[in-house]
């Protein structure tokens, strides 16, 4: 749960988030941010009196101030130099706004184009137009911030919903890991992608991007800069299918509920999904969450099989022998910040009154969002497409792409079944 610093313990970031998410659920509850801003406009008239009225300014202030605070907190709890956060989260936010804005254009809502596609598009502009600065890079949080929004999504989730599709959501998890994984590996060693690349590939195509491409790379103490690839690949493939399956989803007929299984699924990223479900619809994006936090579940148990795999198997270094897997390994893998979704969940289903979850509601999903918007702003931010044209790059690219594709189709025809 902690981890050493030169002048104090510092949490990691995973439970930093839960400490952090039920706090800001905590404030909301208590009534100290119970004002929700507006974005929302038709016209340039309507953009000056309602968006940028001074009440409104004022509620968006509030918010600044509450995130502000947050992303401060969680920079000083992980143990990490406040002093870039100072200076780059307040550009992070602008930006942010930027996207919020745009995206209450009624045009815009009525083309279904959320906040989250313009704060990535937002980012990537900024991102590979200029150069940024080493503040701002430094103040770059992304999963921090979107598990934190996360942590608050809990709060709109009932956790009859939980054991209703948590068990199915389990079960496609598990076929779609075990199968995807395989062909994956499977399909970068006949490219002939090197040991630890494949590894990182397939674990972060077939269980949770990002974070299982993190486990991945600390269970085989794997390269670093071969880490920062997969992550990238997974970050700009999020992009594309993020936008694209809802819009396929439709066109295929697939109900709300397979729809949400397929996202969940399929889609690496954990803000991608819920993104992605958002796109889709209410109904699409609890499924997609609890699918795609099913999966989530499995990290730990991954990392393990993985570590004994590489120990045991690919790493005869009498260093790595010494490196016993045990079951702690599970617990120091698993993602714990679903433990702060599903809190909020239970507080929600089982100890507030109805009025209280009815009277905080809004201010949570706004925050939620906003949480969700910083990051994706973050993520156009660190994307650099440069880096994947490079021509050593080109092998695992495409054995990336050939297993996403597998992936695509297999969990689809597996959430039909199960969710169909």
């Amino acid at each position: 749960m902690k981890t050493e610093t030169k002048d104090r313990i510092a949490l990691t970031e995973d439970w930093t988030v839960v400490v952090l998410g039920l706090v800001s659920i905590a404030v909301v509850v208590v009534g100290f941010v119970a004002a929700t801003p507006a974005f929302g406009w038709k016209t340039t008239n309507e953009l000056t009196a309602k968006v940028f009225a001074l009440e409104n300014l004022a509620h968006i202030g509030i918010q600044f101030a509450v995130v502000y605070l947050v992303a401060l907190a969680g920079t000083w709890l992980t143990g990490k130099s406040v002093r870039a956060k100072l200076l780059g989260f307040p550009v992070v936010f602008v930006l942010t706004l930027l996207a919020l804005v745009l995206a209450g254009n009624k045009t815009m809502k009525d083309l279904n184009l959320e906040a989250v596609i313009f704060s990535l598009g937002i980012g990537l502009v900024v991102g590979n137009v200029f150069r940024l600065p080493n503040w701002l890079r430094a103040a770059l949080a992304t999963e921090l911030w979107v598990k934190i929004g996360l942590v608050l999504l809990g709060t709109s989730v009932i956790f009859g919903d939980i054991l209703k599709a948590g068990s199915l959501g389990l079960v496609q998890a598990l076929l779609v890991v075990v199968s995807v994984w395989y062909v994956a590996y499977w399909v970068a060693k006949r490219l002939g992608v090197d040991d630890e690349l494949t590894m990182m590939l397939a674990s972060a195509v077939s269980i949770c991007g990002v974070s299982a491409a993190i486990a991945t790379a600390g269970a085989i103490k794997g390269d670093g800069k071969k880490l920062s690839y997969v992550i990238s690949l997974v970050l700009i493939t999020a992009i594309p299918m993020m936008l694209l399956m809802p819009w396929a989803a439709q066109a295929l007929g697939l109900s709300a509920a397979v729809t949400g299984a397929w996202l969940g699924g399929t889609i690496d990223t954990t803000g991608a999904v819920v993104a992605s479900g958002t796109l889709a619809g209410e109904e699409a994006l609890k499924i997609s969450t609890i699918v795609k936090f099913s999966q989530n579940v499995l990290l730990g148990v991954a990392a393990f099989a993985i570590s004994v795999y590489w120990t045991y198997a690919k790493n005869s270094l009498e260093a790595a022998r010494t490196d016993k897997p045990t079951l702690g390994v599970i617990w120091e893998r698993f993602p714990k910040f679903i433990l702060g979704f599903v809190g909020a969940s239970l507080l929600f289903s089982f100890f507030l009154s109805a009025e209280t979850v009815a009277g905080a509601k809004d201010a949570l999903k706004s925050l939620q969002g906003l949480w969700f918007a910083l990051a994706f702003t973050s993520i156009g931010l660190e994307t650099r497409f440069a880096d994947l044209l490079h021509a050593d790059n080109r092998r695992p690219l495409w054995a990336f792409l050939l297993a996403q594709s597998f992936n695509i189709l297999v969990t689809l025809g597996i959430a039909y079944v199960l969710f169909g």
